[in-house]
Order: structure tokens, then C-alpha cells, then sequence
């Protein structure tokens, strides 16, 4: 099966080597010709010059890159992904988008006679290289039935949720937990240094009771560390909470902890943070 590859970020580099690894023929495109050059190197796979001559050919185009704006510049236009993906085609959107951005593509590509699923995962970075994402899918049965085997080169858990827009509203669902998990855990661990326990000590306590979380298994001694370094961007995770904002805004919905840790980012974003992971958040306290 051919297969194209669009944004080769942190995530997306690791994602389309496991499907060259997995057998598939694919081709990558990245905005910076060097990176798509160096996953050539890596997986002995294809690069090409535009979104459009990656598609040609391919069953199935998988998109992983920035935001709404980012999707649309490969997906539309003379050089972009529906220019050259064909009929009976799908087009798989891996970004953390809006849902409205799911439905839209889902029509462009019905008017092109191919299929669309919305499909954001969760993960982080150390999920993409170990391919055990959670992949939430918007979209039609009959194109998840297709795709879900290939997916599953990464996947840890793959479900369809329901029609167009419902991966990305799930993974709006993942980031407001996530939110004021972060700055649970921060306030949690600041309090620990503060009454001079030992917080290895806490940690180990406390993963075996009612506090226990994939975010303390792995974040709570890094962030009692200060190290910061972990892949996904506090900078992206404001992008993602404007999004959930917007969406819950739009549905009459007040979202009081996301809008508080929210404004928490933005204090570390003017602080020059934005570069560093999303645990940062103890760094305000």
C-alpha cells in the first residue's frame, strides 16, 4: 500500500517511520526539505517537493502538522493534498485541530470523491517513537475500517468516536484534563519542597492511592528536577486550550480550571517559556 506522509515534526518523523517499518511505501513531505531528506535517510522511504506530488498515488495521506492555518496550507491549492489524492482515497488529519476544520475537510474531500477522518492522538513524543499513541477518530465508519489497520503501526489505541469533528473534540476533552492535572500536580509537588519532604518519597506513596496518574508516574520528579524538556510545548498546549475555549465558548459552556491554567501559560510564554514542556507550570510557583 502506498502511503504519504505530510509534517514531519516531532511527532509526525516517528510516526511515518513506523509505517515504512511496517511494510507500507510511503512518501513524506515537510516544509523544510532537510528534515524530509533525513527521515529519507533513516526509513529508505520517498520525499517530495509539495503536499500534491506526496498524494499522487497514495491510498491513504496522514497530516500531522501546526494548527488550523498549517492544515489548510497543505491540503488546498494547486500544490496541495486534494490536488492529488484520488477518488476513493483518504485523507487522515493527525493535527490538534478544531472540530469546524474536521467538517470542512470532510466535505472538500466527498467533493473529490475520497474520504476524511480527523484523527489527533495522545501520546507525547516518547508515544510517537514507541508507537503507542491514542488516536481519537472523527469520521465515517467504512473510512475508519479501512484506515485502522494502518494506523495501528502507532497506535496503542485507536477508536472512532463518531462522525466528523469527534476526534478532535475528544482530544479537546484529553487537554482540559490534562490542564488542571498539570497544575494540580505542580501545586502539589511546590507544596512537597515548600514542607520539606522528600518528594521521591511523596511520589512513591502516592502512586499507589487515589492521586495516581500518568502525569505524576512521569512528570512529578522532572518537575521537582526543573527539567523541562519533554517534548510537547507549553507554547502548543495554549494553542490547544484556545481551541477548547473557542469550542466551549460556542456551546455556552464556562471552563473555569483551562481558563485559569490557561493564563498560567501566558504568564510563562511572556516569561520566554514557551519552548518548554507543558509541566513548566510549577516554575510560576
Amino acid at each position: 500500500m502506498q502511503l504519504a506522509f505530510i509534517g514531519l515534526g516531532v511527532m509526525g518523523f516517528p510516526m511515518a517511520g513506523h509505517l515504512a517499518q511496517a511494510g507500507y511505501q510511503v512518501t513524506v513531505y515537510n516544509r523544510t526539505p532537510a528534515r524530509a531528506q533525513a527521515w529519507v535517510e533513516r526509513y529508505a522511504g520517498r520525499s517530495a517537493a509539495t503536499p500534491r506530488a506526496a498524494s499522487m498515488g497514495a491510498e491513504m495521506v496522514m497530516v500531522c502538522v501546526g494548527n488550523d492555518d498549517d492544515v489548510r496550507s497543505v491540503v488546498y491549492g494547486d500544490d496541495g493534498i486534494l490536488a492529488g489524492l484520488a477518488a476513493g482515497g483518504i485523507l487522515i488529519d493527525h493535527t490538534t485541530a478544531s472540530a469546524e476544520l474536521a467538517r470542512e475537510l470532510e466535505r472538500a474531500c466527498a467533493a473529490k470523491g475520497a474520504g476524511f477522518l480527523d484523527a489527533p492522538v495522545s501520546g507525547g513524543q516518547a508515544g510517537a517513537e514507541n508507537g503507542k499513541l491514542t488516536v481519537m477518530v472523527g469520521g465515517a465508519e467504512e473510512h475508519f475500517a479501512r484506515a485502522a489497520p494502518v494506523l495501528a503501526a502507532y497506535a496503542r489505541q485507536c477508536k472512532q468516536l463518531g462522525p466528523a469533528g469527534s476526534g478532535q473534540l475528544c482530544k479537546m476533552v484529553n487537554q482540559i484534563l490534562i490542564a488542571g492535572l498539570l497544575e494540580g500536580l505542580a501545586e502539589g509537588i511546590r507544596f512537597a519542597q515548600k514542607a520539606g519532604l522528600d518528594v521521591a518519597e511523596v511520589v512513591e506513596v502516592l502512586r499507589h492511592g487515589a492521586a495516581q496518574s500518568w502525569q505524576l508516574e512521569n512528570r512529578a520528579l522532572t518537575m521537582a528536577a526543573g527539567k523541562f524538556d519533554f517534548g510537547f510545548a507549553l507554547d502548543w498546549m495554549r494553542k490547544d486550550l484556545g481551541i477548547c475555549l473557542r469550542q466551549a465558548q460556542q456551546m455556552g459552556l464556562e471552563l473555569p480550571v483551562a481558563r485559569l491554567v490557561n493564563g498560567f501559560y501566558a504568564e510563562l510564554q511572556a516569561q520566554g517559556c514557551g519552548r518548554l514542556d507543558t509541566s513548566a507550570l510549577i516554575k510560576r510557583l
